[in-house]
């Protein structure tokens, strides 16, 4: 029997439109059963509600948080708490993520962000062996372009899960389409209370460099390798434009082109300046 699957997206007003695009390609091209989430503010909810229907849910950042955890108006950036100190909404994120990951009905997560587009059909138990064992995505070369980075992020991730040493390879967790088995998160956060002695949004409140992807992704390989149900692969199922500068026209066309066999996604960052109408009409247009 496959696993049942959950796509989860969380996103905000100013990612509207790109937003709508993913869920349209969601709905086109993925293969039911699934239910796909959509995490937004509160005050963005009535925004996002269009998107919803039969498989498509709005959530909102409230109501899967602790009531300890707010927002007021005038603070945009941070959230307030009663028990932590003000949390940077990138850090927010990604507790988001944790929690909601823990919530669904779900066997499995498929996080997928909100620039994302489907440009193919695609079953989601191509995620999962017949055995139920589910793919985690992992690079054993890393990334020698944020490496630095990542090794911040892996040196945190061990801290908080009480690992004495990390991979001098630094493995690569994070990317697009990243899928986690539900109980392994909840064994995650119950083994980060263990170590911390705390509760585990507070202990990830304070975390300065957190990748959520790559403390799961840790958590899975050195804490609970046997039981974990995961299989690594290194594949990207997504063509992603990370860049900070538009490209239009021709150029455009070209990158699109670039498309992989195995890939049935494009990711074009919301930081590459380009609007949505920059770029959908190409991709009504070309036959993948």
């Amino acid at each position: 029997m496959s696993p049942s699957f959950a796509i989860i997206t969380p996103s905000y007003a100013p990612d509207f439109q790109r937003c709508q695009l993913l869920a349209n390609s969601v709905n086109q091209y993925i293969q039911p059963p699934f239910v796909h989430y959509i995490v937004v503010d509160r005050c963005d909810a009535q925004l996002f509600s269009s998107l919803a229907n039969t498989r498509t849910r709005i959530l909102t950042v409230e109501s899967v948080l602790p009531r300890w955890i707010f927002r007021e108006p005038i603070f945009r950036k941070v959230w307030l708490s009663w028990k932590v100190p003000p949390l940077r909404n990138w850090i927010l994120q990604q507790i988001v993520k944790l929690a909601v990951a823990q919530q669904i009905e779900q066997d499995v997560a498929v996080f997928v962000d909100s620039d994302v587009i489907f440009v193919r059909p695609f079953d989601l138990n191509q995620l999962a062996q017949d055995d139920q064992q589910v793919r985690l995505y992992r690079d054993d070369q890393g990334n020698p372009v944020q490496r630095d980075m990542h090794r911040k992020w892996h040196a945190s991730a061990a801290e908080v899960l009480g690992l004495s040493t990390i991979d001098p390879q630094i493995p690569d967790y994070i990317g697009n389409l990243i899928t986690w088995r539900k109980q392994n998160v909840i064994q995650l956060c119950q083994h980060i209370e263990m170590v911390s002695g705390r509760g585990w949004i507070q202990t990830l409140a304070g975390v300065w460099n957190l990748s959520e992807y790559v403390l799961y992704g840790l958590f899975v390989d050195q804490v609970i390798p046997q039981q974990a149900q995961h299989y690594p692969d290194h594949r990207n199922f997504c063509h992603d434009y990370w860049l900070t500068e538009c490209i239009a026209g021709e150029a455009l066309q070209d990158w699109v082109s670039q498309l992989q066999p195995e890939q049935v996604a494009i990711m074009i960052s919301a930081k590459s300046g380009m609007s949505v109408q920059d770029y959908a009409p190409l991709l009504a247009q070309m036959t993948f």
